[in-house]
């Protein structure tokens, strides 16, 4: 399944409390409940004013519906092609 990385213009992102961003997430997980086991959220990265999510799902659209069914920006999407590591480089 393609991996996708979403950016999310959220300002204060950094200064949500654990009860808003555990809020945010439960809606998220239901909505990805909801809509079925194709689209799957991995983990997300929160920096000051944005969030960076990265997802399993068959496409961009899938993406866009579920962020506009929780409520939440996906400004950029984008398909990882090619994931690079210390590790693997060699």
């Amino acid at each position: 399944m393609p991996q996708f990385v979403i950016e999310r213009e959220i300002p204060g992102a950094g200064a949500l409390s654990e009860v808003q961003i555990r809020e945010i997430s439960l809606q998220s997980l239901e909505t990805l409940k909801e809509m079925g086991p194709q689209i799957q959220w991995l983990h997300s990265y929160v920096t000051e004013d944005k969030v960076y999510c990265l997802y399993l799902a068959p496409d961009e659209d899938s993406i866009r519906e579920h962020a506009r069914r929780v409520g939440i920006p996906a400004d950029r999407i984008a398909a990882v092609r090619r994931l690079i590591d210390p590790v693997n480089v060699k």
